[in-house]
């Protein structure tokens, strides 16, 4: 368990105030701050709408050090120069001993502090989500800008193995203590939610983006209707940039009635409109929404990428190939066919692993020592740990 005696004063630095790094940041806040922390967080003042401020609002009881807002760019652009100078500025007044940046964006404002003046007495803390250690365009560009921010690093926090390989593939060698901490659930999530009345037979929740393959997941469903024996439905629910694409997928195939959008909205309540959750993306790190899925009793549909072979554990081999339609729509008939009790007693066995290695409690511990670790190594060499390792 943690034990440090002192309260320390955190500053978690992310852009995007939506989806599974939100609620990362938010549970790791308000745990931090009940075990006696000072807590602040800046993020982008764009992103996330009326679901974003109020979620803000039930945090900010949490954060002594206050909420700040400010325009955050996802991508690579001019306005990152007086963002990096506003959290600078808000560094400076703060007075941090952690400055815990959080996905690619956040992690670079966080660590740009390095190469500033009289900011650099905080340890500077990276927590990658994946972002930019996905394969993608620019991704040279992308490791050529963690490999610079990595010079101002004290220690780097992965919620998965996967994560890890990506970061020590793309970066190399770095002097930052590394850690591997997995994302944690609450005990009390691990309730079952019933299926509605009216219910689906398969849910989508989540973003709606390429990286997701929704347009996979819409592809399978046409698959299934033209066989003709089955006639499933499904609800997506979520909101993003492949949305128009998406509805015009739709009607493209004639699943105009079989296939409805909903609005974002909380996992569970989520869970409720579908009997099974479908997660048939093309690149992930480590999904909360599997996690909180296969904690509400839910069947679980999902790819072979990222951390997800972590996440399942035992029962890894149930994942399927990403990009494959046809794997995707076996495995959609397979669950409509399956045998209630096999079904249960896999459940049961998949819950118990996600209980055991998935726990907040046993993260924010983890994550607290691991600041432990790094303010030792600091005050050990009496010098940034970049400055000070061989």
């Amino acid at each position: 368990m943690h034990s440090r005696q002192r309260s320390l004063r955190i500053l978690h630095v992310l852009r995007a105030p939506v989806g599974g790094l939100f609620r990362h940041v938010a549970d790791l806040c308000r745990e931090q701050a009940a075990r006696g922390h000072t807590v602040g967080v800046i993020a982008d003042a764009d992103t996330g709408g009326e679901v974003a401020r109020r979620r803000f609002d039930e945090l900010t009881p949490h954060l002594s050090l206050g909420v700040t807002r400010l325009p955050m760019r996802r991508e690579p652009h001019w306005s990152d120069f007086p963002a990096t100078v506003h959290v600078y500025r808000q560094t400076l007044d703060l007075a941090p001993d952690i400055v815990h940046g959080h996905g690619s964006k956040g992690g670079l404002y966080a660590r740009a502090l390095g190469f500033l003046p009289g900011a650099g007495g905080a340890i500077r803390v990276y927590t990658p989500h994946g972002g930019s250690f996905h394969r993608q365009q620019g991704h040279g560009f992308y490791m050529s800008v963690e490999r610079l921010a990595a010079k101002r690093t004290d220690l780097v926090l992965f919620e998965s193995d996967f994560i890890a390989r990506a970061f020590r593939q793309g970066v190399g060698p770095t002097a930052a203590l590394q850690r591997v901490v997995r994302n944690g659930l609450r005990r009390e999530e691990f309730a079952s939610v019933k299926a509605a009345p009216d219910a689906a037979d398969f849910v989508y929740v989540g973003e709606l983006s390429v990286f997701k393959g929704v347009d996979l997941l819409i592809e399978a469903m046409a698959q299934i209707h033209a066989g003709g024996k089955r006639k499933p439905r499904l609800v997506v629910v979520g909101s993003g940039a492949e949305r128009e694409r998406l509805t015009s997928l739709v009607a493209l195939y004639g699943l105009a009635g079989p296939v409805s959008f909903a609005a974002p909205r909380e996992a569970r309540a989520a869970f409720a409109l579908g009997r099974v959750v479908v997660a048939p993306s093309r690149r992930e790190s480590l999904p909360y929404i599997v996690l909180e899925a296969i904690a509400a009793g839910k069947t679980v549909i999902a790819t072979n990428v990222g951390g997800l072979p972590e996440i399942f554990g035992p029962l890894r081999e149930k994942l399927i190939p990403p990009d494959d339609v046809a794997a995707l729509a076996l495995a959609m008939i397979a669950a409509i066919d399956a045998d209630p009790p096999i079904e249960a007693e896999q459940h049961a066995l998949l819950t118990r692993h996600v209980a055991g290695k998935f726990a907040l409690p046993a993260m924010v511990d983890a994550i607290l020592e691991a600041y432990d670790e790094a303010l030792e190594r600091r005050a050990t060499f009496k010098a940034p740990a970049w400055e000070a390792a061989p």
